[in-house]
């Protein structure tokens, strides 16, 4: 079987590029399944075929770390969306026609659909589609592209979500007609690639963390993340905190930590490929993780990350987060747009070492136990399997109408010539 996953973003820097990566690693070590990865990046993914996708300008739902100065998708004229739109179908219709999938897997409720659906018209290959909360969210803002969406969705053979909460926002947005052929899978984690201690030795040395607490936030700096209530929380907290991400509102938030005087709180910028080891090693070194989002979030993969390191998470009771993390168990939820919470749970982590190491071992319990591709990954394989039916009979439907045409052609000739 052989499988096409279509991505609009690069396969780093976001939540879809890294469920991306994984999930096409995880298919390409299945024996029989061959896997290829349409985007705009030419990163090698190990045991996949990666074609190079060249978008006609860069554009984003809200932000991307790798895409600085991009233009967003719901500011673009008709004219720049079109042409947008033809850079992407004409490398997505070339890589079809040179791959030859079974199957194509979208990835967001956006644009991409409609040229999935254009390919199940021309080839005959079907689709399935992993909405992720931000093409919801793009398609609330610019109803320019919900029509075209909810009908590549009509022929789409089924649609993931990857938390209830994604999903029924999904169905509010563009039909509960769609219910049938929704399902939910969570994002995962390769649980192995967390399992290994990693040193922490070089950030404790450049950035001083020696017997201090550390409370970390990751993730793109965003009014949606709700970072400015973690920094307000600050002044409270008993801790050095360490904010990874970079943004639109970086300049902002490090203008409000100067303005209210927080002298704990440290800006990190975005860490690339190149500094994962820094990444897991502040996973591995901090107490506690806060994701204070003030909207919707899905699962959010940084919460899988940090918890498979046995760090306990603070997160607003927003979305998706509730089915990962469990009041008191693995860590806290609070309320959104709450600096008094967020610092009030903080500072239980930090002040009892017993209760944040039962949250540390619950949190990696958690992930071993429900959120691990090994789990998940049968569930996508039966997916693929179903839709590369459909792909099959398809393509039969299209020869065999091809040989009626050719009838229908001898009839015509048979008749002329009894006419004549």
């Amino acid at each position: 079987m052989r499988i096409l996953i279509l991505l609009k973003f690069p396969l780093y820097g976001g939540g879809s590029g890294t469920y991306t990566r994984k999930l096409a690693e995880n298919l390409a070590q299945t024996k029989g399944v061959d896997v290829a990865i349409a985007c705009p990046d030419d990163r090698p993914v190990k045991g996949c075929k990666i074609y190079t996708l060249k978008p006609a300008f860069k554009a984003v739902f809200e932000a991307h770390p790798e895409m600085k100065r991009a233009k967003k998708y719901s500011k673009l004229s008709g004219i720049e969306f079109s042409r947008q739109y033809c850079a992407f179908l004409g490398g997505i219709t070339a890589a079809v026609a040179d791959f030859k999938p079974d199957v194509i897997h979208v990835n967001h409720a956006s644009f991409l659909t409609w040229v999935a659906s254009f390919i199940r018209s021309m080839f005959g290959i079907t689709f399935v589609t992993t909405v992720h909360g931000t093409g919801i969210y793009n398609a609330t803002i610019d109803t320019r592209y919900r029509i075209l969406t909810r009908q590549a969705f009509e022929r789409c053979e089924q649609i993931i979500n990857v938390s209830p909460h994604t999903k029924k926002w999904f169905l509010k947005v563009f039909s509960k007609t769609l219910l049938k052929k929704t399902r939910i899978l969570p994002n995962c984690l390769m649980i192995d690639e967390f399992s290994k201690p990693v040193s922490t030795r070089e950030i404790e040395r450049v950035y001083g963390l020696d017997d201090k607490k550390i409370v970390l936030f990751v993730g793109r700096l965003t009014w949606e993340k709700g970072i400015e209530y973690l920094i307000k929380g600050a002044r409270s907290i008993k801790g050095e905190v360490f904010i990874i991400g970079g943004g639109p509102q970086e300049r902002a938030l490090k203008n409000l930590a100067k303005l209210i005087g927080v002298k704990n709180v440290h800006f990190l910028g975005y860490l690339g490929k190149e500094c994962a080891h820094y990444l897991r090693a502040f996973y591995q070194k901090a107490d506690v993780l806060v994701l204070p989002s003030v909207v919707d979030e899905s699962t959010g993969l940084v919460l899988l990350e940090a918890m498979a390191y046995k760090t306990p998470v603070v997160a607003s009771e927003k979305g998706g987060i509730p089915i990962v993390v469990k009041d008191g168990q693995n860590g806290f939820l609070v309320r959104a747009r709450s600096a008094k919470a967020i610092s009030k749970a903080v500072n239980m982590v930090l002040k009892n070492d017993e209760l944040a190491k039962k949250m540390g071992n619950n949190a990696r319990e958690t992930i071993e136990k429900r959120f691990r591709w090994k789990v998940v990954l049968p569930q996508y394989l039966a997916i693929y399997e179903k839709a590369a039916e459909v792909t099959h009979k398809l393509q039969n439907q299209k020869y065999r109408a091809l040989f009626d045409k050719e009838d229908i052609e001898r009839e015509k000739e048979e008749l002329q010539k009894k006419l004549v």
